[in-house]
């Protein structure tokens, strides 16, 4: 008996706010995603590490030109710490270094932790996607290899402590890009003289995206080809913090046609450009001379991004 085949891939443009399980790499997240739409092209905003859950979002067709918006987004997570337990990865999947006895109360823990808010420095982990000369540090510290990194500083927006008893914490953090976790559950750690390492990370935010609309790979197995195309948000769900500007019929003529129109802003803000029909263009870049510039554009017949130089 023949297999039936699988039908071509098909054009799917929008975002997927995924809810990823532990135990999978994003990239397997996505690729699973991608199968499951039939999508033929598809991205993610960045990644969160294996034994991490929560907020992924996926982007399929037009929308993985955007994907980048997300980078720089400040993002939120609810941390599991397992205190006087230290390991070289900084969370449960790597070897443990060193045990040591712990004997925090609750006023020590809220001394120590109290430091941990606003901008602070913080060394990235080894394991780390950071790269030296092209080469990932994750693939330097399973060669057993350390180099030389520089602390970088980052902000903490808000630390709030949910639980605490004994040896373990659970923590919710808003933090600003570049923000390890993992490093953060250690220096609190050492701070505290018992050393800690993460046993749960949960994303709940990215910039406006929120969790509670997040799908799951198990409810999306369960669901038809239109009912998952349905859960799919458009491109512009990863602009939100880009002010909004919706054009006249001419202006939406010009920048169809690459050609900027006048506009108030700062000279190199940016915008979410919709048409006279409320459709969404794409992105705009203010000039020094007052010109909202087209720089990325969505071709609405077939799905892809034209970009200007």
């Amino acid at each position: 008996m023949n297999k039936a085949r699988r039908p071509p891939r098909r054009q799917v443009d929008g975002v997927l706010l995924l809810d990823k399980p532990a135990g999978i790499t994003s990239n397997t997240a996505l690729q699973k995603a991608r199968w499951l739409f039939n999508a033929a092209k598809a991205g993610h905003t960045g990644t969160l590490d294996p034994m991490a859950t929560g907020l992924l979002p996926l982007c399929f067709g037009e929308a993985t030109k955007f994907a980048g918006e997300l980078l720089d987004a400040d993002k939120s997570y609810r941390a599991t710490l397992k205190l006087g337990v230290t390991t070289d990865s900084a969370d449960a999947d790597g070897t443990v270094l060193m045990t040591r006895p712990v004997s925090v109360t609750n006023a020590l823990w809220r001394a120590a932790t109290a430091d941990f808010r606003g901008e602070i420095e913080q060394l990235p982990p080894m394991h780390s996607a950071l790269k030296r000369g092209g080469i990932p540090l994750y693939e330097f510290a399973r060669a057993g290899v350390v180099v030389d990194r520089q602390p970088r500083r980052v902000t903490i927006h808000r630390f709030e402590t949910v639980s605490f008893a004994g040896d373990e914490a659970t923590i919710d953090v808003d933090c600003s890009k570049g923000t390890y976790i993992r490093t953060l559950a250690a220096d609190i750690g050492e701070r505290l003289g018992c050393g800690a390492h993460l046993t749960a990370l949960r994303r709940t935010h990215i910039g406006e995206l929120d969790l509670s609309a997040a799908v799951t790979l198990d409810q999306l197995e369960t669901m038809t080809l239109p009912e998952r195309d349905l859960r799919l948000a458009p491109a512009d769900a990863l602009l939100g913090d880009l002010p909004r500007v919706t054009l006249e019929e001419r202006g939406t003529a010009r920048v169809l046609h690459g050609q900027g129109v006048r506009h108030d802003g700062e000279p190199g803000g940016r915008f979410r450009l919709y048409g006279a029909d409320g459709a969404f263009l794409g992105v705009g870049l203010m000039s020094a001379d007052g010109w909202l510039n087209p720089r990325r554009l969505v071709a609405a017949d077939q799905g892809q991004i034209q970009e200007n130089p």
